[in-house]
């Protein structure tokens, strides 16, 4: 009964267009905002902050990025962790070669070079799709492997090829404490989730679901399959690269190439799969179901290994999360292919009906 919207009447066209439909779901979003603002750093300790939430933050901004992509417009892709590894070192170099950079410029520039070479590796997407497009992406992981590993120019000439930031300063914020890191996260990922929410929900929005549902049919009704895959591809490529920058900047502070390796690519789609493909919520879930998850079979395998009789070593509970992984992709492709934000879906809707009987 608490959840319906009956009585909400809509008056005029702004009203009509909101992005919260119902007034619940608009409190609930501001509450949650809220809570991760002013409640989580009264709770939550270092190690929570370093361990779960930053990355849950970072990870999430590049699950959105994917799910445009992959999601909305139904152009698969496997060269995520080369676009998050663009942003991360060009923003790195517009950082340090620039006197004065500001830190959010710099970041934002990660992107805009993460967008040039997204554009560039979706050029294939005009002619080709399916496990085809994959391949061309796959492309783009190797490229970038290859480029920051052996061109000196990306890591300044680092004799250890690997890159380091410190003292990050946002109009005399200084950013040190895991808690201020925390923050300056959560206003990347509020800021570019509103934005995702309004795309998706614009022209330019329904024109990657057009191409994703059936391009030939999109095509012959007015749109131009080309404007709509590239478009995607730079957005896509945008957020990711800023998610990069993020993970660089913020999480790391010292990093290598092998961080944003051909693993990144596929656990970024994996939380996509089970998230839920075309769904902004979905990115959510799916960026905390996989850093959760780990975390979650550390403790509970060894646990359960002591209460058998077994001891069962790191090793195994490595191996174990990939065989959970997998088992867990492919139950959701079979029992439920729009994911956990299907499952959300279904019990907003339950709700809209109870206490009555459905």
């Amino acid at each position: 009964m608490f959840y319906r919207e009956n009585g909400q009447f809509k008056t005029s066209y702004r009203s009509d267009q909101q992005i919260f439909a119902i007034a619940q779901d608009r409190w609930v979003i501001l509450t949650l905002i809220a809570f991760a603002i002013f409640g989580v750093p009264m709770f939550a300790d270092e190690y929570m902050f370093r361990a779960i939430l930053i990355p849950f933050l970072i990870l999430s901004l590049a699950a959105l990025g994917v799910n445009i992509l992959v999601g909305y417009c139904g152009q698969i892709s496997l060269g995520s962790g080369a676009f998050m590894a663009v942003g991360a070192y060009m923003a790195y170099n517009t950082y340090v070669r620039i006197e004065g950079m500001p830190v959010i410029l710099a970041l934002l520039s990660g992107g805009f070079f993460a967008t040039l070479v997204g554009i560039v590796f979706g050029v294939p997407s005009l002619r080709v799709k399916g496990l085809y497009l994959a391949v061309a992406t796959l492309a783009a992981q190797f490229f970038c492997d290859w480029a920051f590993s052996r061109i000196g120019w990306f890591t300044n000439n680092s004799s250890s090829g690997s890159v380091a930031v410190s003292d990050l300063q946002v109009m005399g914020w200084v950013i040190n404490t895991p808690v201020e890191k925390y923050l300056f996260a959560l206003a990347f990922l509020v800021v570019f989730g509103l934005l995702a929410k309004n795309l998706v929900r614009s022209a330019i929005g329904r024109e990657w679901m057009a191409i994703r549902d059936m391009d030939v049919a999109a095509a012959v009704i007015g749109i131009r399959p080309m404007y709509a895959k590239l478009s995607a591809f730079a957005v896509s490529s945008f957020i990711v690269g800023v998610a990069g920058g993020l993970w660089g900047f913020v999480h790391l502070g010292s990093w290598e190439p092998a961080a944003f390796s051909i693993d990144r690519s596929f656990q970024l789609l994996f939380m996509v799969i089970i998230g839920g493909m075309g769904s902004i919520m979905g990115s959510f879930f799916g960026a905390a179901f996989i850093v959760v998850l780990p975390i979650f079979l550390n403790q509970f395998l060894p646990a359960l290994g002591l209460l058998v009789g077994v001891e069962i070593s790191t090793a195994t509970v490595s191996h174990a999360e990939y065989m959970i992984f997998g088992a867990l992709i492919v139950w959701f492709l079979i029992a439920e292919p729009h994911g956990l934000a299907k499952l959300w879906s279904i019990a907003k809707q339950k709700l809209r009906l109870w206490p009555f009987p459905h």
